[in-house]
């Protein structure tokens, strides 16, 4: 009886130590790689001297990467003869090197230190670097959650739908980001990271040529912004060409991309529809008027947003290589 006693003992231990192991935690690196977020900083600075696009680059390969299949670096693999990967699906196409560069670069950082090598998942490498670089741009530093490990899996196929798209309205984009536990709220404080970073001229076309058969410009935009995105983006324009999301400050964290939607300037019908919906009007404008109610928003929303689909146990491994499986 004793016995038996003991080994009940042991496996409820068992199973609690790996219910906690299976958590995300601030410190989880403490005991195999200490100086983790460190490291990692300081390839993520170097990145960021030697262009900026490196901020909004990792900030949006990181949303690509948790709302397919969760925060697991599948973004990062390389397609194969045998297998299409996620980063090649039309949706990834326009993800920018240097969001990939960044974490190798931390990967490789990572990896010069012989405790530290091979030790710390590429997920997790992704999820400082989004942090650092939205410090970097002015925005707020904030503790992060580690312990996921890499995704087993990266297809094409598993991208198509997850993605919200620039002509989704709160509607759609509600529904995509409640499939990831994720609330109107979260919705509205993650859209405030397109207050930096750009895209390409062709997704803004709708609004300023062809939004539908009664008018060619979308009566949501701002007529001196209308003015100024036929300006930049002519309909002759090479497809490659890109514009800041953000026309007031974009290389700068802040609420203005809030601002900007109070007077039409969102650039995407997702962005502006954020104002004209009266679900999210309120928040918009609170946040407008209120950076720091918006940095603590985006803060919580990323926090959650770094829990969606973790890896742990037999799910997941760390991998040598970002853009590789094991």
């Amino acid at each position: 009886m004793a016995a038996k006693n003991l080994l009940l003992l042991f496996i409820s231990l068992f199973l609690t130590v790996n219910l906690v192991s299976a958590q995300l935690r601030r410190n989880f690196y403490a005991g195999s790689c200490p100086n983790v977020e460190q490291i990692v900083r300081n390839a993520v600075q170097k990145k960021v001297q030697q262009t900026f696009t490196t901020i909004p680059a990792t900030l949006r390969l990181y949303f690509h990467d948790c709302f397919v299949n969760g925060c697991d670096a599948s973004v990062m693999i390389a397609s194969t003869g045998n297998n299409k990967a996620e980063k090649d699906h039309p949706d990834n196409l326009s993800l920018a090197g240097d969001g990939f560069d960044t974490v190798n670069k931390a990967k490789q950082a990572l990896d010069a230190v012989a405790n530290c090598r091979n030790k710390v998942s590429c997920a997790d490498i992704l999820t400082i670097a989004t942090r650092d670089v939205v410090n970097l741009a002015g925005g707020p530093r904030y503790e992060v959650e580690l312990g996921r490990l890499d995704g087993l899996s990266s297809t094409a196929a598993s991208v198509e739908g997850k993605l919200p798209q620039p002509t989704d309205n709160v509607n759609k984009l509600t529904s995509l980001f409640a499939k990831n536990g994720l609330t109107l709220n979260d919705m509205v404080a993650l859209s405030g990271a397109h207050t930096l970073g750009f895209a390409h001229c062709t997704k803004v076309f709708n609004r300023i040529y062809s939004f539908n058969k009664t008018t060619q410009v979308d009566p949501t935009v701002n007529k001196a912004y209308v003015t100024e995105l036929r300006a930049a983006c002519p309909r002759s324009i090479d497809p490659r060409v890109a514009i800041n999301m953000d026309p007031t400050t974009p290389r700068q964290f802040d609420n203005v991309y809030y601002k900007n939607l109070q007077q039409g300037k969102g650039l995407f019908t997702s962005d502006q529809d954020l104002f004209t919906d009266r679900r999210s009007k309120p928040t918009v404008d609170l946040w407008a008027n209120n950076a720091n109610l918006f940095n603590q928003a985006f803060v919580n929303s990323m926090i959650k947003l770094g829990r969606v689909g973790v890896k742990t146990g037999r799910n997941g491994n760390i991998r040598r290589d970002c853009g590789a499986f094991n």
